[in-house]
């Protein structure tokens, strides 16, 4: 039986996080976070002071065992969708900027996104799949039935970020967020190895100007489209 597959891909901040949790309760399917395991993976090797060190084969090779051998999962609490590493909840510590960072220097090495390769095709399960992430259409799900790519501007996504870290309690600048998120977004969309584009087939959308139900209600019309082609 074929497993319905739909990717959100799009730079850190568009919102796809938010937005893919939102469409796998719609469609009661299943959820894969790949930027949680990225971020998930970066704090496990900050932890054990392997992040600044990769580049030594005897560190990667270390940690593409980490890295195939992740205790990791998705769970619907009453918060919302909660991460666990190792059986911990760990939603709110890898959400920083920090642990941010550590994950697109992971995402940036081959070896690790070889790594993690399988680990994210397993989470296609009956009866379906949401996997958001960077390249979910392009290289993880390329036969995805249903592929969006949700963007929009630095300056809208360091905005919608400062909101989300003050109502954690957090003190931030937005120049220092929009200055991570412009990083960011260059390293990722430069990288050699899966850089961050939408598919040739993927439906764009730029939020910058919508909110949230604007959004979902265009993801919805897209996709029950793409079903009932299949």
């Amino acid at each position: 039986m074929t497993i319905h597959i739909i990717t959100v891909d799009g730079p850190s901040g568009s919102g796809k996080g938010t937005l893919a949790a939102k469409l796998a309760a719609h469609y009661q399917y299943h959820l894969l976070d790949s930027g949680a395991i990225y971020r998930l993976l970066g704090l496990s090797l900050q932890q054990l002071q392997l992040l600044s060190t990769l580049q030594e084969p005897e560190v990667l090779k270390q940690s593409v065992t980490i890295a195939t051998n992740l205790d990791i999962a998705f769970q619907t609490g009453q918060a919302g969708i909660e991460i666990l590493l190792n059986g911990i909840d760990v939603t709110q510590e890898i959400r920083t900027e920090q642990v941010g960072e550590y994950a697109s220097k992971v995402a940036a090495i081959p070896e690790l996104r070889t790594a993690l390769f399988q680990r994210q095709r397993a989470f296609a399960q009956q009866p379906g799949l949401v996997a958001d992430g960077r390249d979910m259409a392009t290289t993880i799900f390329p036969e995805a039935i249903a592929k969006i790519y949700l963007t929009a501007s630095a300056q809208s996504r360091a905005e919608r970020r400062v909101k989300q870290l003050q109502a954690m309690g957090l003190d931030v600048k937005i120049s220092d967020i929009l200055g991570n998120i412009q990083a960011r977004d260059q390293r990722d969309t430069e990288r050699t190895v899966a850089p961050l584009k939408p598919a040739t087939d993927a439906y764009l959308i730029d939020s910058s100007d919508l909110n949230i139900d604007e959004v979902f209600q265009l993801m919805i019309d897209y996709i029950d489209a793409q079903l009932a082609k299949s």
